[in-house]
């Protein structure tokens, strides 16, 4: 009779020790941030973001640590707070609105419609961290002025090492890079049409 009572209670500990290991803490979601800059002037006044374009493999919860060595390599219990396309264009239109101060900027999907005087692209093909343990944003953006058909397009690659090492600092360092792309686009639009 012994038997099958400590039969029991094993198959009991050993579902619940089963049950435990398949559940996980509830994930850490994270923000990049606007990270100030320099003002500039002579920008056109009403500039629209048509979107942020990002690799598939950037497009997930969890935050890609890295995509080095043909892998890509996922941080434990750590998401974005809102999908990354999202939330680099909401960081990207406040970076430049604050480097462009007598512009108005805003993204083409939003609430807010208009006639822009200029339109801003971007497409992220990476960003995630090297070997090395830098941040690492490599990216195609361009800026198409109204009367002006071509747009003046430009390719970007930033290597920003993170303030601290884990997540925080990939995060802090990732806010840091987009900053970087603000100032190149800002100075493409402060500049105007014809000139580099």
């Amino acid at each position: 009779m012994r038997y099958p009572r400590r039969l029991r209670l094993a198959v009991a500990v050993c579902a619940t020790l089963a049950a435990a290991s398949c559940t996980s803490a509830d994930p850490k979601l994270y923000t990049i941030a606007p990270v100030p800059g320099s003002e500039l002037s002579g920008a056109p006044k009403l500039v629209a973001l048509h979107g942020v374009g990002v690799a598939q493999y950037l497009l997930r919860s969890p935050i890609v640590q890295s995509s080095a060595d043909y892998r890509i390599v996922l941080r434990a219990n750590a998401w974005w707070g809102e999908p990354v396309d999202a939330m680099l264009g909401r960081v990207l239109v406040e970076d430049l609105a604050q480097r462009l101060p007598q512009s108005t900027i805003y993204t083409s999907a939003g609430a807010v419609t208009g006639s822009p005087d200029a339109t801003i692209e971007l497409e992220v093909q990476r960003l995630d961290l090297d070997r090395d343990g830098n941040l690492v944003l490599v990216a195609q953006g361009s800026v198409t002025f109204k009367n002006r058909a071509s747009p003046d397009t430009r390719s970007f690659r930033i290597s920003q090492p993170p303030p601290s090492p884990g997540v925080d600092g990939q995060v802090a360092a990732t806010s840091t890079a987009l900053a970087q792309v603000a100032d190149r686009l800002a100075g493409m639009l402060a500049a105007g049409p014809g000139r580099k």
